[in-house]
């Protein structure tokens, strides 16, 4: 068994690409650490299990099967994560790394998110997801921070593929406009972490309102995901309240909805393209 302490790498970083392979029960362990590791230091195998409602043998399995030698490891291994600097700028770096360096430690950590996100996706989601998209009448995007970037994103693609759709910055209207829809319309809503109060809000006032809900995040058994009626979970290997690589695989799993439902509309969604591609040549020199 590779102890944490001695190979160099974040112990969040290497929770965290365990995850997808552990257990429904260590998962949830492991997603309690991951949402407050600084208080995993100041906390027992026992209160560890009890506020997971699991047995202490759950916690001990879910930290051998993530490749420490026990708890006591993996507690060692994330006092070191939080005490060094360079984890806010990015998990695997060190002083010493030169840019060469530090690129292909970001392609490196960028590729293995999105391959663990493509691990995670079944078929069945993303079909379902697809059903809920070109089904709704309206579409609300909604989120914050880096979040809210890839709803821009995502709100600019249901445009070119001609889909009624907003995206508003402020997250106050976000929740506004999720009161206004309508049973047939959409509300997707994104955020990483999960625990981002506005974006549950408006997921919730959007069911309320009749609305089907899909979810993008990172914590499938968050307060925001409880609010989707489907989930599509994106896996990143950091650590950073500014996640660099999460971002990359909410934007694969968006892509991946777009040119789904591109195919299945191939004529309709070509014309737009065309008139677009002509809008913009216009304004070209």
């Amino acid at each position: 068994m590779t102890n944490s302490t001695t190979n160099g790498t974040s112990a969040l970083a290497r929770l965290r690409a365990a995850r997808p392979s552990l257990s429904d029960t260590e998962r949830k362990v492991a997603d309690w650490i991951l949402e407050q590791p600084a208080g995993l230091l100041e906390s027992s195998m026992l209160d560890v299990a009890r506020a997971c409602n699991v047995s202490d043998t759950t916690v001990l399995r879910m930290c051998r099967n993530s490749g420490f030698a026990g708890f006591t490891d993996l507690k060692l291994g994330l006092a070191q994560d939080l005490a060094s600097p360079t984890q806010l700028i990015h998990d695997d770096v060190t002083p010493d790394d030169d840019a060469a360096t530090v690129a292909a430690k970001v392609f490196a950590s960028t590729i293995q998110s999105l391959r663990d996100t493509h691990h995670l996706l079944t078929g069945q989601d993303m079909a379902r997801a697809l059903d809920l998209l070109e089904a709704a009448d309206h579409v609300l995007v909604g989120g914050v921070g880096t979040s809210g970037v890839v709803a821009q994103s995502f709100y600019q693609r249901c445009h070119r593929l001609g889909i009624r759709c907003d995206a508003p910055i402020d997250s106050q209207l976000q929740i506004m406009h999720a009161s206004l829809l309508r049973p047939g319309d959409l509300a997707v809503g994104i955020s990483y972490s999960g625990a981002t109060k506005d974006v549950a809000d408006m997921l919730a006032q959007a069911r309320r309102a009749g609305a089907a809900t899909l979810v993008v995040t990172g914590n499938r058994n968050s307060h925001v995901a409880r609010q989707g009626d489907i989930v599509l979970v994106s896996v990143s290997h950091e650590t950073r309240s500014e996640p660099l690589a999460a971002r990359a695989c909410q934007m694969a799993l968006l892509d991946a909805l777009y040119v789904a439902y591109s195919l299945r509309h191939v004529d309709d969604v070509l014309e737009k393209e065309k008139r677009l591609n002509q809008a913009i040549a216009q304004r070209s020199y």
